[in-house]
């Protein structure tokens, strides 16, 4: 994979190259890596040029320097300067999982020009579900983090709802568990990182974005999964409705995950987005 070097450490991404349709950044969510969004970078390869950072959530495998800000305005800010350094220009952004990408409108959003966020954090549901809640809870007991990560060495603990198997409708193959987590359960560095990004976390974050998003004069498409249990799909519906170009629509059989359980239907909101608003 190419690197890049950035203000907070190096970051690895893939880049499918030129597209005549424009090009599509697609930005993964916590302790997921640019693999998460492989169906749907196959869907839309032959007409984008789609554009995958790997961000310092968890599952990356380069740590970030100690110095870094990780938190949820500082990987923002580094996926920012990512779409800077590589000069993306009229950027169709789509977020999934994490709310990183509503934290540039109206801060560093000048490289956009098309948002989508599907299925994330946003408004008061941060952390959202119960898994989130666990997670940053578990950050900040001594050896917390480190005990809960390895209840993913097991198939079965994974699975269940309260896991990853309450984030997606139609089940995650273990090998790519097995991916995601192997950077948290064998790399110290990597543990640092994410708990930082996670003991930073501040219940108010997505409303004090949303304010900005009001503002936010550009289209933006919110595609929420129909089945998500972990992002209600009344968050979609009341963030799409802040947003003033904002539009609704929900992906069927998909939870939080959309482009795992459902890429095609994703790829087709997507095309028709980008081509009804120029």
């Amino acid at each position: 994979m190419p690197e890049i070097g950035l203000g907070a450490g190096t970051i690895e991404y893939t880049d499918t190259g030129n597209g005549v349709g424009g090009t599509v950044v697609l930005v993964h969510g916590l302790a997921f890596d640019e693999s998460v969004w492989d169906a749907l970078v196959a869907e839309l390869r032959e007409d984008f040029r789609v554009v995958v950072p790997v961000l310092p959530l968890g599952s990356h495998r380069r740590p970030m320097r100690p110095s870094a800000d990780l938190s949820a305005q500082g990987v923002a800010d580094l996926l920012a300067e990512f779409l800077e350094r590589l000069d993306l220009r009229e950027v169709t952004l789509v977020q999934n999982d994490a709310g990183t990408a509503q934290l540039l409108p109206g801060v560093r959003d000048e490289r956009i020009a098309r948002l989508v966020l599907t299925s994330c954090e946003a408004l008061d549901n941060y952390p959202p579900g119960v898994q989130g809640r666990a997670l940053v809870a578990a950050s900040r007991v001594p050896g917390g983090l480190f005990l809960l990560l390895q209840s993913f060495r097991v198939p079965f603990l994974a699975a269940m709802g309260s896991s990853l198997g309450g984030m997606t409708a139609c089940g995650i193959p273990y090998e790519r568990v097995r991916r995601w987590y192997r950077p948290l359960l064998t790399d110290r560095a990597i543990r640092r990182d994410l708990a930082r990004f996670l003991r930073s976390t501040r219940k108010d974050t997505y409303l004090r974005a949303a304010e900005r998003l009001r503002h936010f004069d550009r289209p933006a498409l919110v595609a929420w999964g129909a089945e998500d249990r972990m992002m209600p799909p009344e968050t979609g519906r009341r963030l799409a409705e802040l947003l003033p170009q904002g539009r609704y629509t929900e992906i069927p059989g998909a939870g939080t995950l959309v482009p795992l359980d459902n890429p095609a239907a994703l790829a087709r909101e997507l095309r028709r987005f980008i081509a009804e608003s120029g």
